[in-house]
């Protein structure tokens, strides 16, 4: 039986922290001194990964992303992969990753993921050192380019933020003319594990698709499936696409079909939400596939409306908003 919330929306695709660490230092992911990662005890262990899996793919989550931090940095990784993609017949299965390792990989990925989203917030070196507080451009710009050529779809993740990046978004609908790689520009969202609300770029979704229209006025909308969280769009006669995740205005929520699994095994219906449900503990205390299931639909039959609520009930909490690598991208 299908996974379904209070709010009749068919629950199907699931977001898998396999860590939370993370070798860039994104200011707006987590504090420049980094956070207090977990030891190796904490985390779901590869064979408990694989147990979820086979607890909620008969649930009907048939999409799977695989998430971090930044999921290469952890040992081990393709050998999960590869049993994952071996043992599961999946509608979907892609990655995130900021690539500054994929060169080591290069050859086995398309065989691996129908996709892969790639974190990219900026094509100019020094403002992406600025950005990610690591010099890494020249590795991630080459990998991106390897990537985009065996054929795999690429999707580029693109943070829009005041003072850091704005100049970069006009370049990066520009490389879309010749490039096939898709372009998304993300509203910033307010998990760094410091900064508040107040801080929060104004650039939203209409603000960035007129800057984007003053430039080139020729742009076709294109159509997308009902659970898309990104508007997507394409510049008339270009070879790729951008699109615009509404991530803070949240205007998707109502047809949300997501959950996340954090590294630590913690089970999130929303982004927004301060608190998890814990997969981890009664998975180690071999609680029945039945058993675990139930916790499943008890947690996803509380799932938010949408973001809005989840974050007024964050509020309520006093909680702060984490990083993002502790949530899981």
């Amino acid at each position: 039986m299908n996974l379904v919330d209070s709010h009749n929306r068919t629950i199907n695709y699931l977001r898998l922290a396999v860590t939370d660490r993370c070798n860039l230092r994104c200011f707006y992911c987590m504090p420049e001194n980094g956070i207090k990662f977990l030891n190796k005890k904490e985390i779901l262990s590869y064979e408990e990964m694989i147990r979820l899996m086979e607890i909620l793919r008969p649930m009907g989550i048939d999409k799977l992303r695989i998430t971090g931090g930044e999921p290469f940095v952890r040992k081990d990784l393709m050998s999960f992969l590869k049993t994952v993609k071996n043992r599961f017949d999946l509608r979907s299965f892609s990655i995130t990753s900021n690539a500054t390792l994929l060169h080591n990989y290069m050859e086995e990925l398309p065989q691996l993921f129908d996709s892969m989203n790639i974190s990219l917030d900026s094509l100019n070196a020094d403002r992406f050192l600025d950005i990610t507080r690591r010099n890494d451009f020249k590795q991630v710009w080459d990998n991106i380019n390897a990537l985009i050529e065996t054929g795999i779809k690429v999707k580029i993740n693109a943070v829009v933020m005041n003072d850091k990046n704005i100049e970069d978004i006009l370049p990066f609908v520009a490389w879309t003319k010749n490039k096939n790689v898709e372009v998304r520009f993300i509203e910033e969202m307010p998990f760094n594990g410091s900064r508040e609300k107040e801080q929060i770029s104004n650039w939203d979704y209409t603000k960035i698709l007129e800057h984007i229209s003053s430039e080139f006025p020729e742009i076709e909308k294109l159509e997308t499936g009902p659970s898309s969280t990104s508007l997507l769009y394409q510049v008339k006669g270009f070879t790729g696409k951008f699109g615009i995740i509404p991530a803070f205005s949240r205007t998707f929520c109502g047809t949300c079909n997501r959950i996340r699994i954090t590294a630590k095994g913690q089970l999130r219906t929303c982004l927004y939400s301060a608190n998890g449900t814990d997969l981890l503990k009664p998975l180690r205390a071999g609680k029945s596939f039945e058993t675990m299931q139930q916790i499943v639909r008890h947690a996803v039959s509380n799932k938010e409306a949408n973001g809005f609520e989840a974050a007024e009930k964050r509020l309520d909490q006093g909680a702060i908003y984490e990083s993002m690598t502790t949530i899981g991208g």
